[in-house]
């Protein structure tokens, strides 16, 4: 009796441990999954039905390599990835990085609002806009602005859950799960109509999975947190845990749009709220009311973390004050970055409402190009001794990372081969 108790004592003491340092992993790994995420696995459906999914099979183990690295440096050194990156390489190299950065996720923004309104617009008209956009800037910005580490985490903890309506739509969508499964297993790539458009959907793909600007946000975000190295155990189960869900996710809305869309014919997307709407005849009303409402949750959930995460890399570089619960005039730079993101976003959108799919599709594409560049220098941070101590990668960590880094750049040379080769 004595030892149960004491058994049990242990256990719920485990849990709350583990509980009082989630959050960071799981955030960041979700809000991979944005308006722009929300297009490219749609789009992976439409284009290509199963043929993908095993690049999702393969993204979610490179996922959990990169968030782990990036969340044990910022418990290991208490400090964010752009500080790191400033120390060690000097100003010239952190300048390109955070320049390339910051307009990889200026698009991403713009494209998470173009998200918000496509949701929007299933169940109003077009000008619907002008109240919307500026109503949802207005609550980010205030809850970024005026809230705390804490307020901020579990907002978007629970919008997290509402990514599992994307569960449902696959269900409705009543796919082959035989097929489904082979093709991740084994894809069956030959007779692809078009090589190159193969290759472009499939870095769209890996860089709306593992994003640059991810691998910022967790950093920062551990050690905003203040976890400290004797609990990062219970960091890693979450950070491994986030990118299984965020994959899951992924996996489910692929097999929904290729279940229907692809079944249809419907090859092309203007943005994934046409994808919603499309799934109507094929797959029911519930479905696309499903499809719609997870839409807009992902893309506020990224206009909250893709231009925080932004504000994190530019503050950190140039060594500013940075960090959720700061006033304006505590860290001015950062709520100034986060607020020009987020208008800049709006305001963007409000102007130019259509047209914007290319501009969602490139920034995914600039963040599969970018990734590289972030991913070579953590791997020389995370194996530098005197700032990770005995929390230097092991030899499996580096080969997946070195792994994912050398896929990554052999696709984005295969996509400008490719470019020139068929112009």
């Amino acid at each position: 009796m004595i030892l149960r108790l004491i058994r049990r004592r242990f256990y719920r003491s485990r849990v709350w441990a583990f509980l009082a340092v989630a959050g960071p992993g799981l955030v960041a790994a979700n809000a991979d999954n944005d308006a722009s995420g929300i297009l490219g696995y749609s789009l992976a459906g439409a284009r290509y039905e199963y043929r993908l999914l095993w690049a999702l099979a393969v993204c979610v183990i490179a996922l959990a390599v990169c968030q782990e690295m990036g969340a044990r440096m910022g418990t290991v050194t208490g400090k964010g990835l752009a500080d790191l990156i400033r120390e060690e390489f000097g100003v010239r190299i952190t300048l390109v990085a955070m320049l390339a950065l910051l307009v990889a996720n200026a698009c991403t923004t713009v494209a998470n609002f173009a998200g918000i309104l496509a949701a929007v617009r299933i169940f109003a008209g077009p000008d619907i806009r002008f109240v919307v956009l500026p109503g949802v800037a207005a609550v980010v910005w205030l809850l970024v602005s005026k809230g705390t580490y804490r307020g901020v985490e579990r907002v978007l903890l629970a919008a997290a859950s509402v990514y599992l309506l994307y569960v449902v739509s696959a269900w409705l969508a009543h796919p082959p799960w035989a097929t489904v499964l082979r093709e991740t297993v084994a894809p069956s790539l030959r007779g692809l109509p078009n090589v190159h458009d193969y290759v472009f959907v499939l870095i769209n793909l890996i860089g709306t999975t593992i994003t640059p600007w991810g691998q910022f946000y967790i950093q920062s975000s551990v050690r905003d947190k203040g976890i400290k190295a004797e609990e990062y155990g219970y960091t890693r189960i979450e950070v491994y845990g986030g990118a299984l869900f965020t994959i899951a996710i992924a996996y489910f809305i692929v097999v929904c749009c290729g279940s229907t869309l692809y079944a249809a014919g419907v090859h092309e997307i203007e943005d994934a709220g046409k994808a919603a709407l499309a799934l109507k005849p094929l797959a029911g009303t519930l479905a696309t009311v499903l499809f719609a409402i997870g839409l807009f949750n992902s893309g506020c959930f990224g206009v909250v973390a893709v231009p925080l995460s932004t504000a994190y890399a530019l503050t950190e570089s140039l060594g500013w004050e940075s960090g959720l619960g700061r006033r304006i005039r505590e860290a001015p730079l950062f709520i100034g970055v986060y607020s020009l993101l987020v208008i800049g976003g709006a305001a963007t959108v409000m102007l130019f409402p259509n047209h914007l799919t290319m501009l969602m599709i490139m920034a995914n594409i600039v963040g599969g190009m970018l990734l590289p560049i972030i991913l070579v220098l953590m791997l020389r941070l995370v194996n530098n001794k005197r700032l990770m101590g005995d929390y230097t990668n092991g030899p499996i960590m580096n080969w997946v990372a070195v792994g994912t880094t050398a896929l990554l750049i052999a696709l984005s040379l295969a996509l400008v081969v490719g470019f020139f080769w068929t112009g």
